[in-house]
């Protein structure tokens, strides 16, 4: 997990071309939520001062008062603002110091910043997209093969103190993936892709891949593979799909856009994953899918609020991962 958080310090780099003495005691940046990156304190940040005279950490894991957001930047007149994975308030971007030049989230997507402030301020947002690509992708092959396997039933009835799939007829379903197809909903980028391929590495009959056009791009890893289909009809993708994972950007389009309608096109013995932002999928209408079994289960890597709150049924839920 260090390898994959250390491109931030290249992006700022590309930004801040010159890297002259008089340009570096000009520069300095404000992480404002440093611990949810450094979560372990295993990274090292002294590369941040080839481009930086002054690096200011904020070792929490995220601030939620706008007050305290603002209090540190204009106590700091940091050069490049970051965060990670922590909702930055419009009210927040339109009272930045005129020192700040650069917005970088330390991770992917553009959903938490306030774009078109940001825009109007004349300061450029950007972002690590190759962040964490192995490990999300890892992460939605993990849920598919649990999947298959019933391996989240089978320790649930262990911990239960319930051997009767040992002693009796087996009674949780089997599935050997060679067998079955994985759908990706905005799977032809980075992530998306990575999960394809370990997909076919394992012997997936078919990979189906939802995008805008109908074919991948000429250079695309996956461009004219024989088990991978591309489409711009989702609901072919779900109709056809053992295994629906969940690739798209959370923004004003993509929000709870994956709801009842869509889930209600799925084979009732198929799977949810969702490794992209909790803000894609309706979670009202995911929670009453999995209670009426509309679909076999879900995996979710991210919900709507992380965690849910304490009296969301997701806690609950038998089918939900």
């Amino acid at each position: 997990m260090i390898a994959c958080r250390r491109p931030t310090i290249s992006i700022a780099r590309r930004f801040f071309t010159s890297t002259s003495k008089q340009h570096r005691n000009e520069t300095s940046a404000l992480f404002l939520n440093a611990a949810r990156l450094d979560y372990d304190q295993q990274l090292d940040f002294s590369s941040w001062h080839s481009i930086c005279e002054n690096v200011v950490l904020n070792r929490v894991d995220a601030i939620r008062d706008a007050d305290e957001m603002l209090q540190l930047l204009h106590q700091h007149q940091p050069t490049i603002v970051l965060a990670k994975e922590m909702a930055i308030p419009a009210a927040v971007v339109e009272q930045f110091p005129s020192s700040v030049r650069l917005i970088c989230e330390a991770g992917t997507g553009y959903n938490n910043w306030p774009i078109a402030v940001a825009r109007s301020k004349g300061i450029p947002v950007c972002n690590v997209p190759t962040y964490s690509t192995d490990a999300v992708a890892h992460m939605a092959i993990t849920y598919l093969m649990n999947f298959a396997v019933s391996m989240f039933d089978q320790q649930r009835m262990l911990q239960n103190n319930d051997r009767s799939n040992f002693t009796g007829p087996f009674t949780l379903p089997l599935h050997e993936v060679g067998h079955q197809t994985l759908g990706l909903v905005g799977g032809a980028g980075r992530i998306g892709t990575k999960v394809a391929e370990i997909a076919l590495a394992l012997g997936m009959k078919k990979v189906i891949i939802s995008s805008r056009q109908p074919t991948l791009p000429e250079g695309h890893s996956l461009y004219n593979h024989p088990n991978v289909e591309c489409t711009t009809d989702i609901n072919y993708l779900l109709q056809n799909s053992d295994y629906v994972s969940l690739h798209t950007p959370l923004n004003d389009q993509t929000r709870r856009s994956f709801g009842h309608q869509q889930m209600e096109q799925m084979k009732p013995t198929a799977f949810l994953i969702n490794t992209s932002r909790g803000g894609v999928c309706h979670e009202e209408e995911l929670i009453q899918c999995l209670e009426e079994r509309v679909i076999q289960a879900a995996g979710l890597d991210v919900t709507t609020t992380e965690p849910p709150p304490p009296d969301s049924k997701l806690w609950q839920l038998p089918n939900r991962i």
